[in-house]
């Protein structure tokens, strides 16, 4: 379903982003990149009138630990939606929900690192229910993780029947992916890059029969 199918009028819409970003020593966000690519799925459901809860997992914490809260992404997030944005010390249970819940259109909540919760990364039903009741509607605007059989990108899903789409970022790059695969302009070039070699084999595999050049960098090169 496209985000333009959904009615997001006094909905509290449950956004899947990804604000994996790095941080310095100081817990200071050092590249925006990837909170600037979600504010216009944000900034289109304020607009329809609705309010938006934003759900993320940053690194790759064991447990919770402070020095991945979500909470130290947060005034860059202010600072670049121009507007408070709360903050739910917890993804799921009462933490969430007493944020969450009493929520009124053009609001926007921050829910804690999903990754705080071993649930998330096994793509745990019961999490994925209480994540669900944060919101009335979901959208998963997440790319860098939409590959993830995770609880939040889906799992969720299934509690969300005719009523979750894809965000502008997610429908933006993949009708882009669609258009390189399908009548790709030659020669083609691939550049792929990151540290997981295990999640990327495939992916190459697929493109060595595809592009004419293959430049492989990061920390497969």
């Amino acid at each position: 379903m496209n985000l333009s199918d959904l009615d997001l009028q006094g909905q509290r819409a449950l956004i899947r982003v990804d604000f994996n970003v790095p941080l310095n020593e100081a817990r200071e966000v050092t590249d925006d990149t990837r909170i600037r690519a979600a504010l216009p799925t944000i900034q289109y459901v304020l607009a329809q009138g609705g309010s938006a809860v934003l759900m993320s997992h940053l690194g790759r914490p064991k447990g919770r630990d402070e020095k991945f809260s979500l909470k130290h992404v947060l005034p860059r997030i202010e600072n670049l939606l121009g507007q408070k944005v709360k903050f739910a010390s917890d993804c799921v249970g009462d933490s969430a929900l007493d944020v969450t819940h009493p929520m009124k259109p053009g609001e926007v909540t921050l829910l804690e690192n999903l990754r705080f919760h071993a649930e998330e990364k096994a793509g745990d039903e019961f999490f994925a229910g209480q994540l669900a009741e944060n919101g009335d509607v979901y959208i998963n605007d997440a790319f860098g993780t939409a590959h993830r059989s995770h609880a939040s990108t889906a799992t969720i899903a299934n509690f969300f029947p005719g009523k979750k789409a894809f965000g502008k970022l997610l429908a933006r790059e993949i009708e882009a992916l669609e258009k390189v695969l399908a009548c790709p302009e030659k020669p083609l070039t691939a550049v792929i890059g990151g540290a997981k070699v295990s999640s990327k084999l495939g992916i190459i595999e697929h493109l060595i029969g595809l592009v004419d050049c293959l430049i492989v960098g990061g920390g497969m090169a």
